[in-house]
C-alpha cells in the first residue's frame, strides 16, 4: 500500500548544518555543477541521529530524487519516483523499447527502506531519506548484510518492510507471522545506478537476502496479457500488484490490483477527514481504466462498482458510528521487539506530536509485543462536530 501519510521512525531532531562538510565533494558525488547544488541546498532538511549529522531532501527535486542523503562526507541516493500505467495494453509499450524483455516481479504491501553501510554501521533510510532507528535495530535480527556489504560497501540495499506487525502498512503474507524484510533492488549508494535484474537475484540469493517473488521475463508485446493475468490472481490473494522492469533495471513502471484500491480506500475513509477526500480520486481512476481496459460486462462493472462503493461507504459509516459511541478513532499497529527497540519508535512518534495510546503491552519469549492506537485528530473532532449539528456551507 502506498501509506496515505509516509510517517517517517526517527529519534532525530533538527540540527544547523556542519560548517565543515566540503560541498564541493557532495555536489561531485551527486553528478551536478556547484550552481545547481547551492540552488538545492535550501531544500535539505537538517538532522541529528544519535550525534551524527546529515541532510536529506524530503521531496522530488530536478536531477535529485527523493530521500537523497548528505552524510558524513558520503551520498545516499534516493530512490526514483516509478511511474504507474492506467492501461497495460498502451502504457507498457510507451514505457518500454519495443524490443525489450520486461522482468515482472511482485509490488508487495509494506514501507520502503534502503540499508546503506556508513562508518562501519548500517543505517536503514525511509523513502524521505531519514535515518529510521526503529528500522536500523530491527534489521539486525531479520536479514544478515554483514558479508554483503564487506564484498560490497557501495552497495544500497533497497527493499520492504512487510508483515502483519507493522508500525505503518500492516498486511498479511503467507509465512510472515510478525515483520519481514524483502529485497527488491540493488543500487550503486552514491550514482544510484542499479543492477541488472538478473544479476541483482544471483547476488542476493548468492547472500541469503530474502527477494520479493519474480512471476516471469516477457516481451514486451506479450506483458499486457501476462501482466493480467498475474493480477488476477494477485487480486484474488488480495495483494497489492507487480513493478515491470527492463532488463537493465533502469526502467520501472508498476501496476496494482483492485484489491490493493479498495484496501486503500476503505483505509483513507475509516478516517476520512485525515486521509479520504485527497486519496480517493488517484484510486477511482485505477479502477474506471481497469474495468475498460479488462472489457468488463454489466454485471462485472456492477460488481466492482459495489466493492468500491463498500469500501468507502462502509468504512465511512463505522467511522462516524465510532465517535458517535463515544470511541476514538485512530490507526492501530501491533509491534514486537526489543524494549530498547520499541522505546525508540514510541519516543519518535511522540516526539511528532501524536498521541499514542498503548492498548496492550506485554512479553513474550523474550520480546515485547505492543498493540498501540495513533489517534487523528481531524476525523475525530470533525465528525463529532458534524454529529451535534454543524451546519456544513455548500
Amino acid at each position: 500500500m502506498e501509506h496515505p501519510d509516509d510517517t517517517e521512525t526517527n529519534n532525530e531532531t533538527e540540527t544547523k548544518p556542519d560548517a565543515d562538510t566540503d560541498e564541493t565533494t557532495y555536489h561531485s558525488q551527486l553528478g551536478i555543477g556547484k550552481s545547481a547544488f547551492e540552488g538545492l541546498e535550501p531544500h535539505f532538511e537538517h538532522r541529528n541521529y544519535e550525534g551524527l549529522e546529515y541532510r536529506h531532501v524530503p521531496d522530488y527535486r530536478r536531477g535529485v530524487e527523493r530521500g537523497t542523503v548528505l552524510i558524513d562526507g558520503k551520498v545516499v541516493r534516493g530512490f526514483p519516483k516509478v511511474p504507474r500505467t492506467l492501461v497495460l495494453k498502451t502504457g507498457i509499450p510507451t514505457q518500454f523499447d519495443r524490443n525489450e524483455r520486461i522482468a515482472v516481479e511482485e509490488k508487495l504491501n509494506g514501507y520502503n527502506v534502503r540499508i546503506a553501510q556508513l562508518g562501519g554501521e548500517q543505517l536503514a533510510f525511509t523513502r524521505s531519506g531519514m535515518v529510521c532507528p526503529f528500522t536500523t535495530r530491527l534489521l539486525r535480527r531479520l536479514v544478515d548484510l554483514a558479508d554483503l556489504f564487506e564484498a560490497h560497501p557501495q552497495a544500497m540495499v533497497c527493499g520492504e518492510m512487510i508483515g502483519p506487525e507493522n508500525p505503518y502498512t500492516a498486511h498479511e503474507y503467507p509465512g510472515v507471522d510478525s515483520i519481514a524484510f524483502r529485497a527488491f533492488d540493488w543500487r550503486d549508494r552514491e550514482s544510484g545506478d542499479p543492477l541488472p535484474v538478473q544479476e541483482r537475484r544471483e547476488r542476493y540469493e548468492a547472500f541469503g537476502v530474502p527477494q520479493t517473488p519474480l512471476f516471469e521475463i516477457v516481451d514486451v508485446d506479450n506483458a499486457a496479457a501476462s501482466v493480467q493475468e498475474i493480477i488476477r490472481e494477485l487480486d484474488a490473494e488480495n495483494r497489492e500488484g507487480v513493478i515491470l522492469k527492463s532488463l537493465d533495471g533502469n526502467t520501472l513502471l508498476k501496476y496494482t490490483t483492485s484489491a490493493s484500491t479498495n484496501s486503500d480506500l476503505a483505509y483513507a475513509f475509516s478516517l476520512p477527514f485525515d486521509y479520504g477526500q485527497a486519496f480517493m480520486f488517484r484510486r477511482l481512476l485505477r479502477e474506471g481504466f481497469q474495468t475498460v481496459e479488462w472489457d468488463e460486462d454489466d454485471e462485472d462493472a456492477r460488481e466492482r462498482a459495489h466493492e468500491v462503493g463498500e469500501s468507502i461507504l462502509c468504512s465511512m459509516r463505522e467511522a462516524i458510528q465510532t465517535v458517535e459511541d463515544g470511541d476514538t478513532l485512530g490507526e492501530r499497529h501491533t509491534v514486537r521487539a526489543s524494549d530498547e527497540t520499541i522505546d525508540v519508535l514510541f519516543e519518535h512518534l511522540r516526539g511528532q506530536g501524536l498521541n499514542i495510546d498503548i492498548e496492550d503491552d506485554y512479553h513474550e519469549d523474550g520480546d515485547r509485543v505492543v498493540t498501540f492506537c495513533k489517534r487523528t485528530p481531524s476525523s475525530n473532532d470533525t465528525i463529532r462536530n458534524y454529529l451535534d449539528g454543524h451546519i456544513v456551507s455548500e
